[in-house]
């Protein structure tokens, strides 16, 4: 189901919650800044996102981070990865909802990255999944690395390639 006037005014919480039922590291939840930043991305890159520090009636984004990944050391401890779920409502009823996931090893000079970097560079990416969504919200959409993961981290295969433009129509093989 694809939401009509996907052009009105969407508001989103400016601190993007934690989900109570998961585990985040002390460090991270402090220092990273997740909530903030996804809040931010996801007006930079959306049209018509309002950040709010209460939801209010009208068209809404209600959004929680499900998950992270984010281990200290940097680079050293692995890939980190950020999952989000989100609906949008208008008027207090769903209209369409997603699931986005996003992996990142670093990237260019990954080595010299903590894991406040590392970690948000998923939250920017996270932030263009759902801004471009939002222009065009498909119910049940997997936004982001989110369309070929398993729980254990992102199929490797000529598909899925971490931090990579989106396509929310379809993917092609290279």
């Amino acid at each position: 189901m694809v939401a009509s006037n996907a052009s009105a005014e969407v508001q989103v919480l400016k601190d993007i919650p934690f989900s109570q039922d998961i585990e985040v590291r002390a460090a991270v939840r402090e220092k990273c800044e997740l909530g903030t930043k996804l809040s931010g991305f996801i007006a930079e890159y959306g049209t018509d996102v309002t950040r709010v520090d209460e939801l209010g009636s009208g068209r809404v984004l209600d959004l929680s981070i499900t998950q992270v990944h984010a281990s200290g050391g940097g680079v050293f401890s692995g890939p980190k990865w950020l999952e989000v779920q989100g609906t949008l409502k208008q008027a207090g009823k769903p209209v369409a909802s997603f699931r986005g996931k996003r992996f990142s090893g670093g990237g260019a000079f990954g080595v010299f990255k903590g894991t406040c970097a590392i970690i948000g560079r998923t939250t920017q990416a996270l932030g263009k999944d759902i801004g471009t969504w939002l222009a065009n919200p498909v119910d049940g959409a997997n936004l982001g690395d989110a369309r070929g993961v398993c729980d254990q981290g992102p199929v490797r295969s000529f598909e899925t390639f971490p931090d990579t433009s989106i396509s929310l129509s379809h993917r092609t093989s290279v």
